[in-house]
């Protein structure tokens, strides 16, 4: 027998490709032209045909791997047409060279030689229930010893090992994750070797005999519970009601790692060793804030269908991306919001005169436009807010650019374009920026280019109404403005009140680069610029 490597074809020009699925289990049978596996690329679905007969040893891919042209996707086991006619001689040799002499010491040597097969069956479980076979602890060609796990059962309370009540290499695996074995049922075959007795005459007696082949079962007996009662003794960690065989618990145990805070990839949801490693390695190459947030509780599940009609909606890649960020920053940064109020009376009459000039341009201005600019300039003259926190939590970085980022509500969600070097650019310019960023935020055509850099955001409700709302930060930035909807209020002048329209304003800072003085510095220095927009030339 000889094992072949079977590679991914030609893909028809796709650079790599998802599996999607395996065809077949390890052991089984195939022919040639049979399917071993599904491939998708970006247009098309494809099966990747057995180019050999036998039988399957081992996938060397996962379902949902990433593959190209030339990788080594599976191992089958084919009959080696070579090697069957030079056994023949062999065997034709051995009675000729018997001499006298050497047949006194063929009664010792024949024993060692001889070898069988001896069937594994699944022991006393405790009960004739059916129970699932999680995992497949060997392959096909694999040398096992006494005792060594052969496959792992879960019931509704425990996992157990099916261990191997003999010594000698695995020549078939009669089950596959999934199935359901109760107890007496086949598990695999072993090709075992009357050289681990020390009586050669007697050693094969246990292995054909078919009353003696059930004599090692009882210690696969005794051992089998074990594995219950280990982790019934256990049910007060949130770990043991996660779904991962043995293997994976001890690996978790070693590195210390709670299996109810990792992500299962297998089959079901299972958690694998890779899972394990993986959430490790996202531990570790994020050690500066891994403790951030660390043991809040989680949100209990509610059954809503309880209550009334329910749909579930997926969210789409944004709002899932911004709900992460909105938490990762609130759970991170010490926030602290400050309010103030603008008088834009004279701004907006100024706005209003611009509109005549505006559609000859071809480019409307809104409020929007003065905003960015006021904040540009604030930002030249308060460069404390124009910092981020190191990750080393030591250091700042003092930025000498100016881009200010303005958060926009699009069909798909929140995004945030950055208008790039906002302090060197006019309010025509701006308004027209903001205009194009907007259309392709909307259109859902922004590039990431364009969403990057920022220094600082605005936030703006605009006509849509609100008194004022507590923003987030746009961690790593260290500053966020929010603006409401303005409104007509009486202003007292000195000698009386006027009516002066009121941009509400709430300043929101990372409290551990700003502080109190900072951020009232900034906010008078931008409230003054927006009730007189003269200071923006100065």
């Amino acid at each position: 027998m000889a094992v072949e490597i079977v590679t991914v074809p030609d893909l028809g020009g796709a650079e790599s490709v998802d599996v999607i699925e395996l065809s077949v289990a390890p052991g089984d049978a195939v022919e040639v032209e049979d399917s071993l596996l599904v491939l998708e690329s970006d247009k098309a679905t494809m099966d990747v045909p057995s180019p050999f007969q036998g039988s399957l040893v081992k996938y060397l891919v996962a379902d949902g791997a990433v593959v190209k042209v030339g990788d080594p996707i599976a191992e089958i086991e084919v009959a080696d047409a070579e090697q069957a006619p030079a056994a023949e001689p062999v065997a034709e040799a051995q009675p000729v060279a018997v001499e006298p002499a050497a047949a006194e010491l063929a009664p010792a040597a024949a024993p060692a030689q001889t070898s069988s097969e001896q069937l594994i069956l699944v022991p006393d479980i405790g009960s004739d229930d059916e129970i699932d076979v999680i995992e497949i602890s060997v392959a096909i060609g694999d040398q096992v010893e006494e005792g060594d796990t052969l496959l792992v059962l879960e019931s509704d309370k425990a996992t157990m090992d099916v261990p191997s009540s003999h010594s000698g290499k695995v020549i078939k695996i009669l089950a596959a994750e999934g199935n359901k074995l109760r107890t007496g049922a086949e598990v695999a075959v072993l090709e075992v070797t009357s050289a681990a007795s020390p009586e050669p005459v007697n050693s094969p007696e246990p292995i054909n005999s078919p009353e003696p082949a059930k004599a090692p079962e009882p210690a696969p007996v005794a051992a089998a519970p074990a594995p219950a009662a280990q982790v019934t003794q256990t049910d007060s960690s949130p770990s043991d009601s996660v779904y991962a065989g043995p293997a994976v618990r001890l690996l978790a145990r070693e590195l210390g790692v709670q299996l109810d805070k990792v992500t299962g990839t297998g089959p079901r949801g299972r958690v694998q060793k890779d899972d394990v490693n993986n959430y490790v390695k996202a531990a570790l190459s994020s050690a500066p804030t891994a403790t951030a947030g660390a043991g809040i509780p989680q949100v209990p599940a509610v059954d809503f269908s309880q209550f009334g009609d329910i749909e579930t909606v997926a969210m789409s890649k944004i709002q899932k991306l911004t709900a992460a960020n909105m938490q990762r920053n609130w759970l991170n940064v010490p926030h602290v919001t400050q309010f103030d109020e603008a008088d834009i009376t004279e701004l907006e009459s100024f706005r209003k005169s611009l509109k005549d000039e505006g559609e000859k341009r071809g480019i409307r201005i809104t409020p929007v436009s003065f905003l960015i600019k006021a904040l540009a300039t604030s930002l030249q003259a308060n460069p404390e807010f124009n910092r981020s926190l190191a990750g080393d939590g030591e250091n700042y970085i003092q930025k000498h650019y100016c881009h200010v980022g303005m958060a926009v509500d699009t069909p798909r969600g929140l995004v945030v374009p950055v208008i790039k070097d906002a302090d060197q650019k006019g309010i025509w310019d701006i308004s027209a920026e903001i205009a194009s960023l907007a259309a392709s935020a909307r259109e859902g055509r922004l590039k990431p280019a364009q969403m990057q850099g920022g220094c600082f955001t605005l936030s703006s409700l605009g006509a849509i109404g609100g008194t004022g709302f507590t923003p987030i930060v746009n961690s790593p930035e260290v500053g966020i403005l929010g603006v409401s909807k303005s409104q007509i209020k009486p202003v007292w002048n000195g000698s009386e009140f006027a009516p002066r329209l009121m941009l509400p304003l709430a300043l929101s800072y990372d409290h551990r680069v700003i502080n109190g003085g900072d951020a009232g510095r900034f906010m008078t220095h931008l409230v003054k610029l927006l009730s007189d927009i003269r200071h923006l030339a100065l």
